[in-house]
């Protein structure tokens, strides 16, 4: 890992104790809002599919007030964005989301290497999630150097999704319950 990610790593590590310290940071409610949200997503796009398949407009007009149940809900966890981040957030949750279920129905076929392969990739996302926005991650920092190294001092070669899950396992894992 570069000495300049390293660095940003601890400080990381030691905000997140800092705020913990204070009461002001609740990271097991977070993840707990942030399925919330995945599940506000996965019900717009049902709302949508029974609207269509139906032909039933009433489907569509309860998308709405999903939707804004949703934006409320993501502005507790995105307090402050740039660019696409917001979108990209969104985007990241209903992609884990969707991934879960998919591994999930896998699994009930018994296809559990398969299943595994996609709860690795929805918790990837997922973890992706979290680093952005609790600003851990600046994607300009992030430099693969083979297929599993982030850059050429990476000894544990975990890779980018790795190091990034867990970082977030250990803060969600540590916080306030």
């Amino acid at each position: 890992m570069s000495e300049d990610l390293s660095k940003k790593i601890s400080e990381f590590v030691e905000r997140v104790d800092h705020m913990k310290k204070q009461e002001k940071m609740d990271l097991s409610s977070d993840q707990d809002l942030s399925i919330a949200i995945m599940n506000l997503i996965s019900i717009e796009e049902h709302f949508f599919f029974s609207g269509a398949k139906t032909g039933n407009n009433d489907y569509y007009d309860l998308i709405k007030d999903v939707r804004e149940m949703r934006k409320e809900l993501l502005k507790k966890i995105i307090k402050e964005y740039e660019g696409e981040v917001w979108c990209i957030s969104k985007h990241l949750l209903a992609a884990s989301m969707r991934l879960m279920e998919v591994g999930t129905k896998q699994l009930g076929m018994d296809k559990k290497e398969e299943a595994y392969e996609l709860f690795e990739k929805a918790y990837n996302l997922y973890s992706l999630f979290w680093g952005i926005n609790m600003k851990l991650l600046n994607v300009g920092d992030v430099k693969k150097i083979d297929d599993s190294a982030l850059d050429k001092n990476d000894k544990e070669k975990k890779g980018f999704f790795g190091k990034l899950g867990g970082l977030v396992k250990k803060a969600i894992d540590c916080c306030i319950e």
